[in-house]
């Protein structure tokens, strides 16, 4: 497992990371003894980049990493986001805040959660509409400079608004969603983050679990996982979908690799500056996602990978409308 540079003010992080988003909500029940092993497998393996948010729970995914981490906070490279607020009497209900004021309120709660005096990486998880990006980053800058965060990290934004926020104060690392069925970023995020030297942290790399060739059917998802609502799981969006992972799961074969592997494999290829952050909460999945690192691409596989998935190929919006909305696109 490589340690690399993240971003230009000066944290590094594993090649490879976890996201824990999975383990304390949306992709059914919970099991926090077995998300604390995986976690702590994750650390034997070398995969030392963990990302969580104040809004995974809301906030009991923050207070799981807290415990995770204790006795080996300093080898971790710890995220997290804030912006999103929940109402926990009705997780449902959402809102975004990006004013100063919040900025910091919401990074001491999410220091006291996570149990730690720094945190290596603060995204902000949603632009604020109503609040000038700057503003808000500006905040951030004062939370490094302050001591209480190491790097700023902004979370689906647009290049015109990380452009600004860049010039605001410098920005380490961009969380977006990325993979063979979401490859968006490529038009302008991934060419702009690689011209100012900002890591690229792409998120749902296996298409929300569709690429590990594991989902056979609608009927696969437990009645509390959010994908029985995402317009990419449903209908014939669902079974177009599906052919798509077919090929996918073809070529694995021949390749002697795992479905999973292949599609994080691919994600790695597409620049030393990507840090995919896997969600699981499983070891074995865990474990398979770590061998990812063995697979590697000649030329005609990657153009037979990029001739499978154009943008328009997978079918379905990746969130819901009313979601899609927060984007800042």
């Amino acid at each position: 497992m490589q340690i690399k540079k993240l971003g230009l003010q000066g944290l590094t992080a594993s090649q490879l990371g976890i996201g824990c988003m999975g383990m304390s909500e949306f992709y059914g029940a919970r099991d926090d003894e077995a998300s604390l092993k995986t976690l702590h497998r994750a650390f034997e393996l070398g995969v030392t980049f963990w990302d969580t948010a104040d809004m995974y729970g809301p906030y009991i995914n923050e207070e799981l990493v807290g415990k995770a981490l204790k006795g080996i906070r300093k080898e971790i490279t710890l995220a997290t986001k804030f912006g999103i607020l929940r109402d926990p009497s009705n997780p449902t209900r959402r809102g975004i805040n990006g004013k100063p004021d919040y900025v910091k309120s919401s990074c001491e709660g999410s220091l006291k959660r996570l149990n730690t005096e720094v945190i290596d990486l603060y995204y902000l998880h949603r632009v604020d509409a109503d609040t000038p990006i700057e503003e808000t980053v500006g905040a951030m800058g004062q939370l490094v400079t302050a001591g209480k965060i190491k790097g700023i990290g902004l979370s689906e934004v647009s290049a015109a608004t990380l452009r600004r926020a860049h010039a605001t104060f410098p920005v380490s690392a961009i969380q977006s969603e990325y993979s063979l069925f979401t490859r968006d970023p490529e038009e302008e995020i991934l060419p702009l983050c690689k011209e100012l030297g900002i890591a690229f942290v792409p998120y749902s790399p296996l298409g929300r679990g569709f690429l590990t060739g594991q989902i056979k059917s609608f009927e696969d998802f437990d009645a509390t996982d959010y994908r029985r609502f995402s317009p990419r799981f449903q209908g014939d969006n669902f079974k177009k979908n599906l052919a798509l992972v077919k090929k996918v799961e073809d070529i694995a074969q021949q390749k002697g690799c795992t479905p999973s592997q292949l599609a994080l494999a691919w994600v790695m290829t597409q620049g030393d500056f990507l840090f995919p952050i896997p969600g699981t909460k499983h070891i074995k999945y865990l474990e398979e996602n770590v061998g990812a690192l063995n697979v590697e691409f000649s030329k005609d596989e990657l153009q037979i990978l990029d001739a499978i998935f154009p943008k328009d190929a997978v079918q379905g919006l990746r969130y819901a409308e009313q979601m899609m909305g927060s984007l800042n696109g």
